[in-house]
């Protein structure tokens, strides 16, 4: 079934100049009319003469080449300005000269090059037809023939001043999808941070443990089989990432959320961290990308905790309220600033949990506790879209 909506694609999948050519049928076609054969552009006042078969080929010159207005606008213009002398000279004074107007609206709004030339060209071509309808007794004077000038200059400014605008337009949508491209990169940016660098990390930290185990086999196992774990799911979570920088991509991808911190937490047990996990309430019906944004915010705080305060009690705990989920991280050690087994850190991950928290419109904060402690705290609303 045909809709409404497949007409107007269909249709502008024609060439332009098929598209543009109606216009010109309806303007010739309105020409030999007898009700609008009277009704034309009189420049010059000259009697009009009646119609002979002269007129047919001046009003196809100055209707059909509309055809090209966009595809060959100074071509256009030069046969419509050709037969609209034509019509002056001989004074048929038809309906067709509207075509002109067209031509010159089209002319200034889609031609690229040799705009100048064009309009000097037109100028000297009108002022040598203004001294032939002079020649031929015409009393328009000079008065009237600088109102029609400056008339047909309008038509062209109308064309400069649509041209102008389209640009403007067009601008902006590439401003917009500049600004869209960019955020985009911030987020997957944003996302290999987190992800990376938390897997990674646990790696380096399980890694830096097996070295003093070589004694105990039982215990040497156990990290390595930590550790090959912690790689595979490094894998699958940059799979993820990949498949949405793959445009052919059909589904969804998989975003964590707060009900998978329980692996989030006994994965970094095996690191060799202590954290004591607690959870009060449930998840919301609808939390939009607060869940997201609480998982990363644990992972970032227990990825911190491991590089800089390796083998000190961690504690995690998360609230989820009616309207929000408030997360609290707290470890007995220094904060971010100091090295340690995984490196030492930029404060990229902080600065960018605090983007992605104030985009929810929610809170975060990130400092010294009590003591030696570092702790960070997130209120985040539940329900937004973002």
């Amino acid at each position: 079934m045909i809709t409404r909506r497949m007409l107007p694609d269909s249709w502008r999948r024609w060439p332009v100049t098929v598209r543009d050519l109606p216009l010109a049928l309806v303007i010739a076609l309105a020409s030999v009319t007898p009700p609008l054969r009277g009704i034309g552009t009189q420049l010059g006042d000259l009697p009009a003469r009646p119609f002979d078969a002269l007129t047919v080929v001046v009003i196809a010159l100055e209707c059909l080449p509309l055809a090209l207005r966009r595809s060959r606008p100074a071509l256009s213009l030069a046969l419509v300005s050709l037969g609209f002398a034509l019509d002056q000279v001989r004074a048929y004074h038809t309906f067709a000269g509207a075509a002109l107007a067209v031509a010159l609206v089209s002319a200034g709004a889609h031609l690229d090059r040799g705009r100048r030339a064009t309009v000097l060209v037109g100028s000297l071509a009108y002022v040598g037809l203004a001294v032939a309808l002079d020649r031929q007794g015409s009393a328009e004077g000079v008065t009237g023939f600088a109102t029609f000038y400056l008339l047909l200059a309008l038509a062209w400014g109308t064309g400069s001043w649509l041209r102008q605008n389209r640009a403007a337009e067009a601008e902006r949508r590439r401003h917009v999808a500049e600004t869209a491209r960019a955020a985009e990169r911030a987020r997957i940016a944003g996302e290999l941070h987190d992800v990376v660098t938390h897997h990674v990390t646990a790696m380096v930290v399980q890694a830096e443990a097996a070295r003093y185990l070589t004694g105990a086999p039982d215990r040497l196992d156990t990290t390595l089989t930590a550790i090959t774990d912690t790689g595979r799911r490094a894998i699958g979570d940059l799979r993820v990432l990949l498949d949405v920088l793959n445009p052919d991509h059909g589904t969804e991808p998989h975003t964590p959320s707060v009900g998978e911190l329980h692996t989030l937490v006994e994965q970094t047990r095996q690191a060799g961290q202590p954290v004591e996990f607690t959870q009060q309430g449930s998840p919301a019906e609808v939390t939009g990308g607060a869940e997201m944004a609480a998982y990363r915010v644990v992972q970032e705080a227990l990825t911190n905790a491991l590089k800089h305060a390796h083998g000190r009690p961690t504690t995690v705990h998360v609230h989820h309220g009616d309207r929000e989920i408030t997360v609290e991280i707290s470890t007995d050690g220094p904060g971010p600033r100091a090295a340690g087994p995984g490196g030492s850190g930029s404060g990229r991950g902080l600065a960018g949990l605090r983007e992605r928290v104030s985009v929810l419109g929610g809170e975060f904060d990130a400092g010294r506790g009590a003591g030696e402690g570092f702790v960070v705290r997130a209120r985040i609303p539940t329900g937004s879209a973002s």
